[in-house]
C-alpha cells in the first residue's frame, strides 16, 4: 500500500485558510496539480497514492473521479475568494491520468480554466505510459489546450522492466513520442536507474533509446526502494540486491555525460532540457517556492506558508466532497525557519543555483569549504550564487546539510 500520511494539525471543515496565507497572493506565482489515483497494474516499486480500478468502487470509483475533482476544484475556488488568480502551470499526475476517457480529462481542465482562468502561455501537461496513448487521443488532447506530455518510459530494456513491474513495450515508446509530435506537443520521458540487474551497458541502451526519440525533456531518477513496496520485501527476502550507492553514482555520471552530448542541459539534479524553455515549468514552481493546489486523493498543496494534503483513499476523499466539507487530512503552518530550510534544500538543486543573500551567516561561513571540496562554483559578481557542481550534485545531501542550522 502506500506509504501513510504525516500528521498535521487539523484543517477546518470548510478548507478556509489564514488570512496571512492569503495575503500578497497576486505576487505569487500559482498552479493546480491534479492526482488521478488508477492505474492498470501496481508497479512492484511504487509507493504512489494509486489504485488499480477493480479496487473501487462508488465516489472513489474511476468512472465516477472526473465529476469528484471538479467538485474540490469549485470548493478550491471558495477558499481562495479573492486571493484566485489564473493558473501559470497544470499538471495531470498519478498513477496514469490517460487511463480517464479523454473526455475526462478534457473536463477537468475545462473546470480549471473556468475555476480559476489559464495565463497566456500556460504549461499544462499529462503524465502518460506509452501503452494508454493513441494518436487520437493525443491530438484530442492538444486539441484541449495540453501543451505537453510526459511518458513513462523507465527503460528500454526488457529485463529491467520486468524488475520494475513495468507492462509497456519498449518499442511503444517511439511510436508514442512520435504521435504525441504529430499532435503538436512537447514531450518529456522518465527513465529510472539503479533497478536491480541492470547493468552499465543495459543503461546506456535505455539513453541511447530515449536521446533518439529526440524529446524535449529527460527526467532520470535513482530508484529508491521504498518501504511497504513489493520490491522492499524481495531485497529484504534477498530476492533480488538493494540498491549500491556507488553504481548508482556511476550511472548518474554516465546519464549526465549521455544526455549533455545529445546536446541537454541538467537544470535540477535530475531533470535535463533541450533549451531552457522546455524546463517543467510547473516543477520549477514547486522548488521556487511557489503556490499550488493539488487536487485529488492525497495530493497535497501549498499556498502562502500553509501546506495541506488530502486524504489518502479515493472513497473517502468522494466520501467528504459529497458531503459539502474539504478533503484535507491535516495541515502545517510553515514558520520562517521552515521556509528557510525548504528554500534551500530545494533551491540548491536547481542549475540556477541559491543567491548567497538567502543563506544565514553561519551557511555563508561553509561556503569556502564546499567550494574547495569541488562541491560547489560561486557565480557571478554583483550578486553571487552558489552552484553545485557535478560532484556536488551527486553529494547533494551533504552540501545541504552544510548551508542549514545544525
Amino acid at each position: 500500500m502506500p506509504s501513510t500520511l504525516p500528521d498535521g494539525e487539523p484543517v477546518p471543515a470548510d478548507g478556509a485558510l489564514p488570512a496571512s496565507a492569503l495575503a500578497g497572493a497576486a505576487q505569487r506565482t500559482f498552479g493546480v496539480y491534479v492526482h488521478v489515483p488508477f492505474c492498470a497494474v501496481r508497479c512492484g516499486y511504487c509507493d504512489f497514492n494509486t489504485y488499480t480500478a477493480t479496487e473501487l468502487g462508488g465516489g472513489g470509483s474511476q468512472a465516477a473521479y472526473a465529476g469528484t475533482a471538479v467538485a474540490e476544484l469549485e470548493l478550491a475556488a471558495r477558499v481562495l475568494g479573492g486571493a484566485a488568480r489564473p493558473a501559470e502551470t497544470v499538471f495531470f499526475g498519478g498513477g496514469t491520468p490517460t487511463l480517464l476517457p479523454v473526455t475526462d480529462l478534457v473536463r477537468l481542465l475545462t473546470a480549471v480554466r473556468e475555476t480559476f482562468g489559464l495565463l497566456p502561455g500556460a504549461e499544462v501537461t499529462t503524465e502518460a505510459n506509452p501503452d494508454s496513448v493513441t494518436p487520437q487521443s493525443l491530438q484530442a488532447l492538444r486539441d484541449a489546450g495540453f501543451t505537453r506530455v510526459s511518458f513513462g518510459m523507465q527503460s528500454a530494456v526488457r529485463h529491467v522492466l520486468a524488475v520494475l513491474d513495468r507492462t509497456h513495450d519498449p518499442e511503444r515508446v517511439p511510436l508514442a513520442v512520435r504521435w504525441a509530435r504529430e499532435a503538436g506537443l512537447a514531450v518529456s520521458l522518465d527513465l529510472i536507474y539503479g533497478t536491480p540487474g541492470e547493468s552499465l551497458a543495459d543503461l546506456r541502451t535505455s539513453l541511447d533509446a530515449a536521446v533518439a526519440c529526440e524529446p524535449d525533456h529527460v527526467s532520470a531518477y535513482a530508484l529508491v526502494v521504498e518501504q511497504g513496496t513489493r520490491l522492499a520485501g524481495q531485497v529484504r527476502r534477498g530476492e533480488v540486491p538493494a540498491p549500491d550507492d556507488d553504481d548508482e553514482a556511476a550511472k548518474y555520471e554516465l546519464v549526465d555525460d549521455v544526455l549533455g552530448a545529445a546536446g541537454y542541459s541538467w537544470y535540477e539534479v535530475s531533470n535535463w532540457a533541450r533549451t531552457p524553455e522546455a524546463a517543467c515549468r510547473h516543477n520549477l514552481a514547486y522548488w521556487r517556492g511557489g503556490d499550488w493546489w493539488g487536487v485529488g486523493p492525497g495530493a497535497h498543496s501549498h499556498v502562502g506558508g500553509v501546506r495541506w494534503w488530502n486524504v489518502k483513499h479515493p472513497s473517502a476523499y468522494a466520501g467528504r466532497l459529497a458531503a459539502g466539507t474539504s478533503p484535507a487530512h491535516a495541515r502545517e503552518l510553515l514558520s520562517d525557519a521552515d521556509r528557510h530550510v525548504e528554500d534551500v534544500l530545494l533551491r540548491s538543486r536547481l542549475a540556477e543555483g541559491i543567491d548567497l543573500a538567502r543563506l544565514d551567516d553561519a551557511a555563508r561561513g561553509e561556503v569556502g569549504g564546499l567550494v574547495a571540496d569541488g562541491l560547489v562554483d560561486l557565480r557571478g559578481s554583483a550578486d553571487p550564487r552558489l552552484v553545485l557542481t557535478r560532484r556536488g550534485r551527486l553529494l547533494a545531501d551533504t552540501v545541504v546539510r552544510a548551508l542549514l542550522p545544525g
